[in-house]
Formats: structure tokens, C-alpha cells, sequence
């Protein structure tokens, strides 16, 4: 049977329910498929994903749709990182210097959830669940699905179809097997999973451990880190080398050999987690892979969006945040150019793949920092520095960090430059010597530093721009 649709979007995840929602506001009459059942009736999110990272970019893009402040009631703030020794000892880290600056643990199916509730108030949108894509024609812009419920198969006749169907996308999948034009596409695993278990809360119903952290125990090759969830728990995530090393995913195939592990390198995250063992053994072990790909469109009839087109890994806490901005820039082209769907698509595509391609090196970057860096003693110094400059000179110095996290008006290509180039720089003035930390410094010995920094910061600028890295 045939059914026909203006546009259709296939993935009801993040990016899909916002993007309905948004181009519902627009007036478009929009039908989205999701292959799951509904996230609202069923609980599907066990040991994928439960709590993710909204910062400032996620929020301008709900903040568009208007359902920004719903969203915050969903938000548990977290102002730093609070690193774990193998001792058990602890330290903070901020995130930023300046007041007012910190990311939001929140539940993935909530806000998932809430997306969808505010798409389906309008009427212009409709939401089918348990319908698997199958392939695409893109052709002649026709999506093939299964119902998981009837095994019925139809096809639905669409002018445009987004594919928001994460990074396994099936439309990005008939992009290279239809072999319609030159699609590259590359997919790059760590040989590192990941692994999810919980913290529960404790009999009072309350966190165990401060819930205004993101909480890492780093290790070297290997790490946990936890975010806290409304009900009182928190959500902890293994990363682990699925075959290096002493301790991988391939060897902890035991209770003894998960418990020692546990024991020996997080004795104090293994005190507050009481079902070790039944969920490092029921729960999967996720991959973490970067995808890009090129063209993110076929005429003026298909567009990949969010994961799809961009996957990457955690470490930067902004899939996301990089997704749901790919709906605000989309729908600032969409200001100029609506109508013109081919257009649109290619300029989406100019001002976006530059800045997708930075979040997803970026994310790599911060995975080594996040498991080797954070405790190195060079590490500290430089956090302590960039804390001082942004504390007292909040309109003169951003680090890495807050420009790509805190600064939604810049793209991440330009977060990435500038902020790697700074780090290179203080790092570079704290191994000469040429800048020392105190605990109380005064303004002017701070001033002196940020002069060095910029100085320092712009000349490796220039020598990547004559070098063509940049």
C-alpha cells in the first residue's frame, strides 16, 4: 500500500522529534517512523546511553522551539569534574571561571520524550513507532518499512525525507548501495566499549556522591566516570580496551576476575555500586566510532542529520549538542532559503561539515585527556591558570573547553583552532618555565600571563595558517 507524505522523517530519536517539532512550528506536515516502540510507554534505554550532557548549544536549539525551560526542569547542573584516585582520594576541577557556566546531566529518554509530547500537539505531525526502515529509494524519494506489529510491509511517497536514524542510518546506507553519485563515507572505531552500571541512590532516596560533578576515575587506559539522574542514582560508564591490556572487556569474563579488577583499581566506586556483577554481565558493551560522510544530500530530496551524518564519541559531552544545533542551523537556512529545498540542503551542508568534522576530532582528543590527562600534575597547573584568567578576565580568555561548551555563537572549527592553539601555548609557557601557579595570584601577575598567552596563542595561530593547518 502507499501512503503519502510531505516530508518524512525516519529516527524519532533527539534530532529527529526536534527537528519534527521544529519544521511542525514552520507549518510543514511532517510524519516521523521509529523502529523502537514508543519511549513514552515502554522503557528501552537500559545500558545505552541513560543520561547525556546539555550545554549551551543544545539549549539555543530547544530554546528555538521553544521548550527550553521544560527542558531545564529535567536538568541536574554540573559545575566541574570530580576526579578519583586509585587511593580514593578526590579533586575538582570547574568547568569554568566565570559564574554561571556549567553542563546538565539529563535523562536521555526524558528529554527524548519530552520532544516527542510537544511535536504530537501538533497537528501537522504524526508519530508511528515500531516501523523499521527497510531501504530507501531515493530516487524517487520513497521510504520502505516493516511493521514490527502487523509484519506488514508498505512504502511511504514523501517530497523530502530526512534521515535522523542515528549512526547506523539507513538512508545513509542507500546513499553508497544505490550508487547514485560519489558518496565517501568512513567509520572509525576506538578499541575501546564502553559499559553502563548504576549507583543507586541511597535509602533516603538521595546521591551517595555530589551530584554537582561529573565524576572520573581515571586509570590511564582505562576509566569510569558517573552522572547523577533526578531519582537519586547515578549512571556510570566503563571504558575499556575490548582486548589490550592487563584488564579488557575480552578477559573479565568471571565474577572473581570482574571483582579484582573492580577492587584493585575503583575500591570506591565498587562500595557504592552493590549489582556489580549481574550488570557488567546483563548489560551490552557498546562500540564508540566516529562517523563522516559526504554529501549529506541527494538533489533536493534526502538530507542526513545529526548522528547520521556526524557520529562520534562521548568525550566532549556534545553529540547531542552538535545534533541539536545541526536543527538550529538548518532552520537559520531555512530563513533564507525556504522553498528551495536543493539550495538549502548544500548550504546547510557549506556551513555545517567543517564544524561536525571539529567536534568529532575534538571528542577524540578528549578522550586521552579525560583517561591519561586530567590527573597529570602539567594538567592541573594549566586548569588552575585557565580557571584564574576566566575568573578575572571573563571577556579576554575562554579555554578549549568553554569555547566549544559555553560559546553557541562560534562554530566548533573555530573553538578547535583557537582553543588548541592556547593549549599548545600555555603548556608550552608552564614546561619553559615562563609562567608559575600560586594559589592567591594578583591581577597583575595574571595580566602578564594572558598578554604571554595571547601572544604565544596567535603566533602559532599564523605559523598553522602558513603551514595550510588551519
Amino acid at each position: 500500500m502507499m501512503k503519502k507524505d510531505k516530508i518524512v522523517i525516519v529516527g524519532a530519536g533527539l534530532c529527529g522529534s526536534l527537528l519534527a517539532l521544529r519544521l511542525a512550528q514552520r507549518g510543514h506536515e511532517v510524519s516521523v517512523y521509529e523502529s523502537r516502540p514508543d519511549l513514552r510507554k515502554v522503557d528501552i534505554s537500559a545500558g545505552r546511553s541513560i543520561n547525556l550532557a546539555l550545554s549551551d548549544r543544545g539549549f539555543k536549539a530547544l530554546r528555538l522551539a521553544r521548550v527550553d525551560e521544560k527542558a531545564r526542569e529535567l536538568c541536574i547542573p554540573m559545575y566541574g569534574r570530580l576526579m578519583h584516585d586509585i587511593e580514593g582520594n578526590t579533586f575538582a576541577s570547574s568547568y569554568s571561571g566565570r559564574e554561571g557556566e556549567y553542563i546538565n546531566s539529563i535523562s536521555r529518554q526524558d528529554l527524548n520524550a519530552l520532544l516527542l509530547d510537544e511535536a504530537e500537539k501538533h497537528e501537522n505531525v504524526s508519530l508511528h513507532f515500531n516501523s523499521k526502515c527497510t531501504h530507501i529509494d531515493i530516487e524517487n524519494t520513497i521510504a520502505h518499512f516493516k511493521s514490527y506489529e502487523t509484519e506488514e510491509e508498505f512504502a511511504v511517497n514523501a517530497t523530502i525525507i530526512f534521515g535522523t536514524d542515528g549512526a547506523g542510518s539507513v538512508l545513509r546506507k542507500s546513499y553508497y548501495l544505490e550508487r547514485k553519485f560519489l558518496f565517501s563515507y568512513s567509520q572509525e572505531y576506538l578499541t575501546h566499549g564502553y559499559k553502563e552500571l548504576e549507583i543507586p541512590a541511597n535509602a533516603e532516596g538521595m546521591h551517595q556522591i555530589s551530584k554537582e560533578h561529573l565524576h572520573i576515575w581515571p586509570r590511564g587506559k582505562y576509566m569510569l566516570i558517573a552522572l547523577p539522574n533526578l531519582d537519586g542514582s547515578f549512571t556510570v560508564t566503563l571504558f575499556l580496551s575490548y582486548e589490550e591490556g592487563t584488564y579488557n572487556f575480552k578477559n573479565l569474563t568471571t565474577e572473581e576476575a570482574v571483582t579484582e579488577f573492580f577492587e584493585t583499581q575503583f575500591p570506591d566506586a565498587l562500595a557504592l555500586i552493590p549489582s556489580i556483577k549481574d550488570e557488567f554481565f546483563n548489560n551490552p558493551t557498546g562500540a564508540l566510532g566516529t562517523v563522516k560522510c559526504s554529501p549529506w544530500m541527494y538533489q533536493n530530496k534526502t538530507l542526513l542529520m545529526g548522528d547520521a551524518a556526524h557520529a562520534i564519541v562521548p568525550f566532549y559531552g556534545q553529540g547531542m549538542n552538535a545534533s541539536f544545533e545541526d536543527v538550529a542551523i538548518f532552520d537559520t537556512i531555512l530563513d533564507e532559503f525556504e522553498g528551495d529545498w536543493e539550495i538549502v540542503f548544500k548550504k546547510y551542508q557549506e556551513r555545517r561539515k567543517k564544524d561536525t568534522d571539529a567536534i568529532a576530532d575534538l571528542a577524540v582528543d578528549n578522550y586521552y585527556e579525560m583517561r591519561d590527562h586530567v590527573a597529570n600534575p602539567l594538567f592541573k597547573q594549566k586548569r588552575k591558570i585557565e580557571m584564574d584568567l576566566e575568573k578575572n578576565f571573563p571577556k579576554d580568555y575562554y579555554s578549549k573547553y568553554s569555547l566549544v561548551t559555553f560559546n553557541e555563537d562560534i562554530g566548533y572549527n573555530e573553538a578547535l583552532e583557537k582553543g588548541r592553539a592556547q593549549d599548545k601555548a600555555l603548556l608550552n609557557l608552564i614546561a619553559d618555565k615562563e609562567v608559575f601557579t600560586s594559589e592567591n595570584m594578583t591581577i597583575e601577575e595574571l595580566q602578564i600571563i594572558l598578554e604571554k598567552v595571547k601572544e604565544q596563542t596567535n603566533e602559532i595561530l599564523q605559523e598553522d595558517k602558513i603551514a595550510g593547518l588551519s
